[in-house]
């Protein structure tokens, strides 16, 4: 795939996130718009490292092009797509947890 086809998928996984998340009544308080702010951006993150740590593996691995000039070692290359896959699990489940209402009584022991 070239970059421009990587670049649209970008564009287009963000814009999906900013149309589903960032839809927020006006009535609602600010504390509330700030989470779901919040949580938007860090989704945001989430598949931008997911996005990237994608491209890495294509691009290092998979290609059969160097990089300027360059053939990284593989395990260079899984090694920083591990820890952008990693990064971008953690953002989505904190940004996920964000974007959830809160609970006004919560039960005990649950």
């Amino acid at each position: 795939m070239n970059l421009t086809d990587w670049i649209v998928i970008l564009a287009v996984a963000l814009m999906t996130i900013a149309f589903f998340c960032m839809r927020a009544p006006t009535a609602w308080s600010l504390e509330n718009r700030m989470r779901r702010l919040t949580g938007t951006r860090l989704l945001a993150q989430a598949a931008i490292a997911l996005w990237s740590a994608l491209l890495l593996l294509q691009r290092g691995v998979f290609s059969p092009d160097d990089i300027a000039g360059q053939r990284p070692a593989p395990h260079v290359v899984l090694a920083c797509a591990l820890m952008l896959a990693v990064a971008a699990c953690y953002w989505s489940v904190r940004g996920a947890r964000l974007l959830k209402p809160r609970q006004l009584f919560a039960t005990p022991g649950r």
